[in-house]
C-alpha cells in the first residue's frame, strides 16, 4: 500500500471515529451518566470524602479479609472414598488403603484374583 493511500485509508477512519464521538455525545444516556460522575465528585469534594472512602461506605464488606484456605474446606463433587481394611486369610496381613492402587493389594489380586482379595475387606 502507498502512504497515500495510508493516508486517506487513517483519515477515514479518523472521521468515522470523531462521527462515532458525535453520536455518542447526543445520547441521553451517556449525558445522564456524565451529569452523575461530575455531581457525584463534587459530593465528594464538598463532603471530603474519596472514592474508596464512598466504596467503604456503601459496600462494608468488600475489603474483608477472605477466609485462609487452610480453614476452608475443599469442595468436592464426590463423596470421599472410605477405607478399606483386607486381611490375608493365609498370612494375616492387614492393607488398608481408600482405593484399588496400593501395591501390596495388586499383588494379591494378580496372585489370587480380584474376587478373592475382594472376599477379604472386613
Amino acid at each position: 500500500m502507498s502512504r497515500l493511500a495510508e493516508f486517506r485509508a487513517l483519515e477515514e477512519k479518523l472521521r468515522a471515529q470523531l462521527q462515532e464521538l458525535e453520536d455518542m455525545k447526543s445520547n441521553a444516556s451517556l449525558q445522564r451518566e456524565i451529569e452523575f460522575e461530575n455531581k457525584l465528585h463534587d459530593l465528594m469534594a464538598e463532603y471530603d470524602q474519596n472514592l474508596q472512602g464512598v466504596i467503604a461506605i456503601l459496600d462494608p464488606n468488600l475489603h474483608q479479609p477472605q477466609q485462609s484456605s487452610k480453614q476452608a474446606k475443599p469442595v468436592s463433587s464426590r463423596k470421599e472414598r472410605s477405607l478399606k481394611r483386607y486381611k490375608h486369610p493365609e498370612t494375616g496381613e492387614i492393607v488398608e488403603t481408600k482405593g484399588g492402587n496400593h501395591k501390596v493389594l495388586k499383588q494379591w489380586k494378580s496372585e489370587y484374583g480380584p474376587q478373592a482379595v475382594e472376599s477379604w475387606v472386613q
